[in-house]
């Protein structure tokens, strides 16, 4: 399944990482080796390539919780065996009724806060999977969630990047967030790298969603102990079953979830003012009715054609097209302009990226008519759009006019003019993992899984929001809510504007390739602006420099920060590239003398790739998982 490039790419020196994994039976990837480990247990045990994913996704929010978490969000692509066409899973929450530009200004807000529960959209990660689970899946809710309950009641080893956000945070917890500071620092410190940490209040919540299979809800305690016992974590009650089977079941925990105890918790407790990141205390607005009105569904995904292959994304209400049409401008340019590892590939990608973006960030939204992608996406538009790419770097924000004419400008405030008037500067952080304040504010965020099983079913999920340091803990139920609404502005002439009932222009942005109508690759990575930044080097270096999965993710990586940014507090940076120095000094040098303002990020810390890779005509299965951080695993055989 490899391109057979005429001009080969720059391979990186030396052995990979880690190796391209090879196998006939299933591969799975994840951001954290626990998930992979789970996931391909699912498929030893029989599962399916869905019953993995959503295995593996509950496991996350257990042992990613500083990344991820059911109080989030979570877009997915998958294809099946029977149905190769690509779908879309929408797991991203809308804004709450009561979630006005009017109601955030009339609290004194110029901008949706970075942290608390005004900046959280209606939790819909949970929802989303269950989904999944319940039309793509084969097994009983039970089963999947017994890995998730299992690690939240036994204790997993936190990882050291966990603990440092703790750290960071305590204050706030401890000061501002008491419930926070009780569920992540009952000793009152962060626990340390490696430590056993358990999380019995979501154990109870999941058994409950168990339970509420089987015709009844086991009850949520205040102290995380469900109301039955099960005793192992995976006898369901004795009472008689729902009937209608094993979708039923699944069905009846998706409405204990909308409108049951944990729903009930949400909106009591989002009632009471709590600290936000400007500084000051506000009341949340979700209620029980947003909760219970909350349901995911499938979406057409959005597609285009590059070099032979079919690239599937989510549509405009995400800015997944933004990858879409890189693609697009970058297929008009001959192989020697499209090595990532080169000064020429290198700069010709960055131009095309900030192009890209710029039209992301004034045209994509959840609106009522939609993005026209067809015009977007048209060879014509994308001719236009290389057409502006020249020999030196552009530090001018420069989206395409689409429809009748230019759309309104997002606010473009630099790094400079916001620490001029805050008194702070900005941390963009590097490797995908969030840059924290003390405050809670988060850039850069997520998660990602992939798998495939032996049959061709094919999934890419990226799960996110719901941090543990979004906002307050809800008592008794062991998360937080997340903040996606902060990529929402307030005012009301951009398509991203804050609007109740509509989504935020998520970042989350799961890919699936196609090759003759077969999916063939997915792949995803966690990094927020990053995300399809780092999925376009990779792409290119596997569809058109013919690199094995595992090179091309362990090769040097670099993305644009000329665009303004979609976390808080959402400033761009004209012309800065952030570059791994693996890049070389020739390439960096180059890039410099062509007016790119290069930070240097250190040898491996961009990008948090994982991927799944079939051959239909051999049924030779492929996997890779990203090494930096040593977090992310592939597993498989």
């Amino acid at each position: 399944m490899s391109a057979d490039p005429t001009t080969p790419f720059v391979v990186p020196p030396g052995p990979t990482t880690r190796p391209t994994l090879e196998g006939t039976f299933g591969m799975t990837a994840s951001t954290h080796w626990i998930a992979t480990a789970c996931m391909q247990s699912v498929l030893e045990r029989g599962g399916n390539a869905f019953d993995a994913a959503t295995a593996g996704a509950f496991v996350l929010h257990v042992v990613e919780p500083h990344l991820n978490g059911p109080g989030g969000d979570m877009t997915a692509i998958l294809a099946t065996a029977a149905d190769p066409t690509p779908v879309v899973v929408m797991g991203q929450g809308s804004a709450p009724a009561g979630a006005s530009i009017a109601h955030y200004r009339a609290e004194g807000l110029t901008a949706v806060p970075g942290t608390g529960a005004l900046a959280a959209a209606v939790p819909l990660a949970v929802d989303a999977w269950l989904l999944v689970l319940q039309e793509k899946g084969t097994w009983e809710l039970e089963d999947v969630l017994a890995y998730a309950i299992d690690c939240a009641e036994q204790g997993h080893p936190v990882l050291a990047r966990v603990s440092a956000q703790i750290e960071t945070v305590a204050q706030t917890f401890t000061e501002h967030w008491p419930s926070s500071a009780a569920l992540w620092m009952p000793d009152g410190a962060a626990p340390e790298p490696g430590q056993l940490i358990r999380n019995p209040e979501y154990a109870a919540v999941l058994r409950d969603l168990v339970a509420a299979g089987a015709g009844h809800g086991a009850g949520i305690g205040a102290d995380g102990a469900g109301g039955s016992e099960l005793p192992d974590g995976r006898e369901l009650p004795s009472e008689p079953e729902l009937p209608g089977g094993r979708e039923a079941r699944i069905a009846a925990a998706r409405e204990r979830w909308r409108a049951g105890p944990v729903a009930q918790a949400i909106a009591e407790f989002v009632r009471t003012p709590h600290r936000h990141s400007d500084g000051a205390d506000h009341a949340g607005v979700m209620t029980l009715e947003d909760l219970a009105a909350a349901e995911a569904h499938v979406d057409t995904a959005a597609t285009a054609n590059f070099r032979g292959w079919t690239v599937a994304k989510t549509g405009a209400w995400g800015q997944g097209p933004a990858l879409l049409e890189a693609l697009g401008i970058l297929d008009g340019c001959e192989d020697t302009q499209l090595d990532p590892s080169t000064e020429r590939g290198a700069h010709t990608i960055l131009e095309a990226l900030k192009l890209a973006l710029a039209d992301r960030d004034v045209h994509y939204g959840d609106t009522d008519g939609g993005v026209d992608l067809e015009q977007l996406l048209s060879p014509e538009y994308l001719s236009g759009r290389r057409a502006l790419i020249a020999e030196n770097a552009s530090h001018e924000f420069r989206p395409g006019a689409l429809g009748d004419g230019p759309s309104a400008l997002p606010p473009l405030l630099t790094d400079d003019e916001f620490a001029q008037c805050t008194g702070e500067a900005v941390d963009h952080g590097s490797s995908g993992e969030p840059t924290v304040r003390p405050t809670g504010e988060a850039r850069g965020d997520t998660c990602h899984l992939d798998a495939v099983d032996r049959w061709g079913n094919i999934i890419s999920a990226t799960p996110s929001g719901g941090w543990l340091q979004s906002s307050p803990a809800i008592p008794g139920l062991g998360f937080c809510l997340g903040t996606r609404l902060q990529m929402m502005w307030l005012d009301e002439t951009l398509p991203s504007a804050l609007r109740p009932g509509r989504r935020p222009r998520t970042t989350l942005t799961p890919t699936l390739v196609l090759r003759d109508g077969e999916a063939v690759l997915a792949c995803g990575s966690p990094g927020g602006d990053q995300q399809d930044q780092w999925q376009l080097l990779f792409l290119l270096r596997v569809l058109v420099g013919g690199l094995e999965l595992q090179q091309a993710i362990d090769a040097p990586a670099l993305h644009t920060l000329s665009m303004p940014g979609s976390f808080w507090p959402r400033t761009w940076s004209p012309g800065r590239a952030v570059v791994e120095d693996r890049l070389g000094e020739e390439v960096i040098a180059g890039l410099e003398a062509r007016g790119h303002e290069v930070v240097r990020a250190g040898d491996w810390s961009l990008g948090r790739l994982s991927c799944v890779m079939r051959d239909p005509d051999t049924g030779m299965l492929r996997a890779a998982a990203n090494s930096r951080g040593a977090q992310g695993y592939a597993a498989g055989r």
